[in-house]
């Protein structure tokens, strides 16, 4: 027997006019595997005008018509029989179901959910947007990173030293202050604990672990983020605002060249040592107040801290600590570069910035803790 050509078998759909009559044919196999095979005939057929259904059907000539293609044809027909219709008892079966077919109508949720629904909408477009722009920002970083390897004299040693002073050495101040602080209060809070239980020597465990590991890089980043981040956001705000974007592209001089890698590099830098810098004077105020409220010595507390706090512990607080700078840095930049030459917007983006990356670090310091959980444990 031989085989039905497979031209006969292709759905098509023909409008021709007869005696002043538009009349529409349909031939082939008309199968929801046809219609995916040709796309461009459901689309077809949907943008019939709404006066197709007063034409003539011809559906005669199809071999073959399942369910899905019946009902493209009803809704065609706007769900209600043309005038002249030309098809066989078993295809009529067909559209006769799907007239006496009830579909109901689609729930509409509560005005809330749809709130709620069309925020979630603009929140997730908008994450998008940012992580791509924040890719493209360091994709292009690091073709900045490898020409510089090239060629090491383009390398703007003047703006990484400018940004790790005005980053690093003008921070000294406040983050050994606000670790001192945090020291005594840690020390303070687990003292009257561990003093109702005999435990006081696990002082050190507890302000060991607890500041080296997580709350000096933590404090230190946050508060970089809110102090230089700003100013970095804010500095390259003003560049837009007085012109001076656009006159470095007209002298062909790159921004992320220029602008985006000194910051990065710098806060590479500073971040781990500000780290260090924050662990030690946390770690001077925890003592001077273990020493008054539990009588530890300084010469006890420092030499048990090796064995209760592995050296893994620092490698983590450091390794965490450069890419916090790294984040800071490039969402500094991101949101600088986004301002636009008033003053709202630059007082706005301002804002995004440090709360953007407070809330990065806090979120990726969640992620260092889920995956280093077991390394570092004494």
């Amino acid at each position: 027997m031989a085989e039905p050509d497979a031209q006969d078998q292709t759905p098509q759909l023909l409008i021709q006019t007869e005696d002043h009559t538009t009349v529409i044919r349909l031939s082939g196999d008309w199968t929801l595997r046809q219609l995916q095979a040709n796309p461009a005939l459901g689309k077809q057929l949907k943008q019939l005008p709404k006066t197709a259904k007063n034409s003539h059907w011809d559906t005669s000539a199809i071999q073959v018509l399942d369910s899905f293609a019946a009902l493209l044809i009803w809704q065609a027909w706007q769900e209600q029989f043309p005038a002249n219709l030309t098809s066989t008892p078993e295809q009529t079966k067909l559209f006769t179901r799907w007239q006496q077919q009830v579909i109901p109508a689609p729930e509409i949720p509560p005005p809330f959910f749809q709130h709620l629904r069309s925020e979630g909408k603009r929140f997730y477009t908008a994450c998008r947007l940012e992580a791509t722009v924040l890719l493209v920002l360091l994709g292009q970083l690091l073709l900045d990173t490898a020409y510089l390897s090239t060629h090491p004299r383009s390398i703007p040693w003047a703006e990484i030293s400018d940004t790790i002073y005005d980053a690093g050495v003008k921070a000294l101040g406040i983050t050994a202050l606000v670790g001192f602080l945090i020291g005594i209060v840690l020390s303070y809070l687990s003292a009257l604990q561990l003093k109702m239980f005999g435990a006081e020597i696990y002082i050190i465990n507890i302000l060991g672990l607890s500041v080296i590991r997580e709350l000096g890089p933590l404090l230190a980043a946050i508060l970089v983020a809110g102090r230089s981040g700003s100013a970095m956001t804010a500095q390259i705000g003003i560049m837009r605002v007085t012109e001076e974007l656009d006159a470095l592209s007209a002298l062909g001089i790159s921004h992320s060249m220029r602008l985006v890698l000194p910051k990065v590099a710098a806060l590479i830098v500073v971040m781990p040592l500000l780290s260090v810098w924050t662990n030690a004077a946390a770690m001077f105020g925890g003592i001077l107040s273990a020493q008054s409220i539990l009588d530890i010595s300084y010469r006890q507390f420092l030499l048990k801290m090796p064995d209760t706090v592995p050296l893994a512990n620092l490698y983590i607080s450091l390794g965490k600590s450069a890419v916090f700078g790294l984040l800071i840095a490039l969402l500094a930049c991101h949101f600088g570069f986004k301002i636009k030459p008033n003053t709202e917007s630059l007082g706005n983006e301002t804002t995004n910035s440090v709360v953007a990356a407070i809330t990065v670090v806090i979120m990726v310091d969640a992620i260092f803790a889920i995956l280093f959980m077991n390394v570092g444990m004494p």
